[in-house]
């Protein structure tokens, strides 16, 4: 539709000026984005430019007009072009947007849904227990379920205990002397008894440091060999476990601070205490000898069960020293033990009572005594967790 340029006669016509464009506020990168800006950034006002080529009516001036109408139908469909791709582009933006929505709300609901039902099956599950935990406690108040288990370990340390009691009494009987009748019922020929030997006054135990300054350092010693150099296969009699710093502190303030009359704090357990009687026990028998006679009051039978091995594990004794005869015996009842404290003391024996630290009442009566050891439970301990 246009001739070459060099071709063209030359017209002697000025320009008009060029129109300033003018761009829309707060756009200043130049971009066209909006049907607005495409009209802002236009050529120059093309039908004045038109109306003065008209005027010289000359064959250029016809085909200038010719491209002049040809750049207005141009930029026509420029614009509607432009618009069209704006319409298409909300178009897209908003059905993009409207299906990430939709997808965001059935996510929530389905989450929500689920949520809902862990949370049903959970209150369900906490009221399912709820009620065995009632029910249980019930059965527990009303039937025998639930005191079987410790009925069943208070009538096995009960059968413990019985049992090394019968044994105790049929050696006891054996070794009783009965006399002797020849075939005419008439008593055997005794003889004269033998005179028995005097026997020398035992001498009240002292242990403090004033008092019993010659046997301080021996006990001393003894207690420092139970720690730095342990026998585990040392004869009877003989503390054959690990003696911590913290038993030794115990046994140590009996002896020396308390003068072997006196209560101690309890370690714990009743496993600890038995450790420090023991070897409290141990070095009184070193100095002592069979004249000693642990006397050790509980007041059931699965305590007085776990004392009796206790004993036997810490000093390397058997059931043979346990017995009224024997080196230790074992006590339910204060009264009964008194009793034997006092044929003792008559016999030129030192009892030594060692009082369980269950024992919430002690009779003033063994307080009377040269030797005994008492364990104090701690302030907020509760006895009961020895069953």
């Amino acid at each position: 539709m246009s001739s070459d340029p060099q071709d063209r006669p030359k017209l002697d016509l000025k320009p008009a000026p060029p129109q300033p464009i003018d761009l829309p506020s707060g756009d200043q990168s130049g971009e066209i984005g909006e049907e607005k800006s495409v009209e802002a950034i236009a050529a120059p006002n093309l039908p004045e430019v038109a109306a003065e080529i008209v005027e010289t009516e000359s064959p250029e001036s016809k085909t200038l007009k010719e491209e002049l109408v040809a750049l207005e139908e141009q930029k026509a469909a420029l614009i509607e072009e432009i618009a069209s791709l704006k319409q298409e582009k909300d178009a897209l933006f908003n059905e993009e947007t409207g299906g990430l929505q939709e997808q965001m709300q059935q996510f929530m609901t389905q989450s929500l849904q689920t949520l809902e039902a862990k949370q049903a099956s959970l209150q369900k599950s906490v009221d399912q227990l709820e009620r065995r935990r009632n029910r249980i406690r019930e059965e527990m108040r009303t039937t025998f379920a639930g005191t079987s288990q410790e009925i069943a370990v208070r009538v096995q340390g009960f059968r413990d205990y019985l049992m090394g009691s019968l044994q105790d009494l049929v050696m006891a009987a054996e070794q009783l002397d009965f006399p002797t009748y020849d075939d005419n019922w008439t008593s055997a020929p005794t003889s004269a008894p033998e005179p028995e030997p005097q026997k020398t006054k035992l001498e009240v135990p002292q242990f403090t440091k004033q008092s019993f300054a010659a046997r301080v350092k021996n006990i001393e010693d003894t207690l420092k060999q139970y720690q730095m150099s342990p026998d585990y296969y040392g004869p009877p009699w003989q503390l054959r476990r690990t003696f911590e710093p913290i038993h030794a502190e115990r046994v140590k303030k009996w002896f020396f601070e308390q003068g072997g009359r006196g209560a101690v704090r309890s370690i714990g357990s009743r496993l600890q205490n038995i450790l420090v009687a023991s070897a409290s026990v141990s070095v009184l028998y070193n100095m002592y000898g069979d004249r000693l006679r642990a006397l050790i009051l509980a007041n059931t039978p699965e305590r007085l069960g776990e004392w009796r091995r206790g004993l036997q594990d810490c000093l390397g004794i058997s059931r043979n020293d346990f017995g009224p005869n024997s080196g230790v015996i074992l006590f339910e009842n204060p009264n009964a033990l008194v009793q034997k404290a006092d044929r003792l003391v008559e016999d030129d024996r030192l009892p030594l009572i060692i009082i369980d630290e269950a024992e919430d009442n002690i009779s003033l009566s063994l307080l009377q005594y040269q030797l005994w050891l008492a364990f104090a439970p701690e302030p907020q301990s509760d006895s009961s967790y020895f069953f």
